[in-house]
């Protein structure tokens, strides 16, 4: 494993800077969401973000219904819709109530989250920016939002919590016990040889599957095939978000480090992995959650 002290700038922050157009971040953006719903057969027995939706239910148990679920650094969306439909699914074949989910981040995305909104009854919004290291408590967050109101907090952190260093990350982690009851941490890469082996074949898969997604859309193929920035970002973005992933042990230790243990006193810390795609694709998860 690399050394956690090599943890580098995100490569994610090349898709923010002025001179990255938007249009591109966009495409990038795209590829990113293909990865968390996008299923192979053999090699990919269920997608990753319906991965998640069987993760949570198999760890919370009967408490996957107690929660509301706010996703943190949503961006456009990401794969929370998809997310929600697998676990809500499941929830409604066993013959229970569907759960909600929120989008936040502190730029909000509020065209891409209406149009999801719109499509989808369990899913809303933050509107006003939301800072992961210093959000409101419940009350004041979702103070707009009545079909969630009396619910716990569950934060979500999709292939997103490796963006924070770990000064930030500390803080994220800090103000999650403070104001919520619990967080999820999914992550589709690690810093194992076998992740980069994975990542280094995301451009070749480009390659591939343009022409599945994307065939009517004349800049999607320009900048895979023509001038390839698409996937060069996609797979040098994939390395620096290895290089960046903490372990649980690190997380355990980052959220001891900025709260006391007396505050911590009744939190349940789990983590695992699981194979998503055959046969070196792993998906890590860490879930901490308040048991009264």
């Amino acid at each position: 494993m690399v050394p956690q002290k090599l943890l580098i700038p995100s490569a994610s922050h090349i898709l923010i800077v002025s001179r990255f157009p938007q249009f591109l971040r966009e495409k990038v953006q795209d590829y990113l969401t293909l990865g968390w719903i996008n299923r192979f057969p053999v090699l990919q027995p269920i997608s990753p973000a319906a991965l998640v939706a069987r993760v949570l239910s198999t760890v919370l148990g009967p408490r996957v219904s107690d929660y509301v679920y706010v996703d943190f650094a949503s961006g456009a969306g990401g794969p929370t819709p998809y997310i929600e439909n697998h676990l809500n699914q499941g929830l409604r074949d066993a013959g229970k109530e569907d759960v909600k989910f929120v989008l936040t981040d502190i730029k909000p995305h509020i065209s891409a989250w209406e149009a999801i909104a719109k499509k989808n009854e369990n899913i809303t919004y933050i509107p006003q920016s939301v800072d992961a290291t210093n959000a409101p408590s419940a009350e004041t967050l979702l103070r707009d939002v009545p079909a969630v109101m009396g619910k716990k907090i569950m934060r979500l952190f999709s292939l997103s919590f490796h963006h924070f260093d770990d000064d930030l990350a500390a803080k994220v982690l800090e103000n999650t016990i403070e104001t919520a009851d619990g967080f999820c941490i999914f992550e589709l890469q690690s810093r194992h040889l076998s992740s980069f082996l994975l990542v280094s074949l995301l451009w070749p898969l480009a390659m591939l599957i343009t022409p599945l997604y994307f065939w009517n859309s004349p800049w999607h193929l320009f900048f895979t095939y023509l001038v390839p920035i698409v996937p060069f970002v996609w797979v040098y973005d994939g390395y620096i978000s290895c290089l960046r992933t903490r372990t649980p042990e690190e997380v355990e230790a980052l959220l001891r480090s900025r709260v006391s243990p007396d505050k911590l006193a009744g939190w349940k810390f789990k983590s695992g992995e699981q194979r998503h795609t055959w046969p070196f694709g792993y998906f890590f998860w860490i879930i901490c959650y308040k048991d009264e």
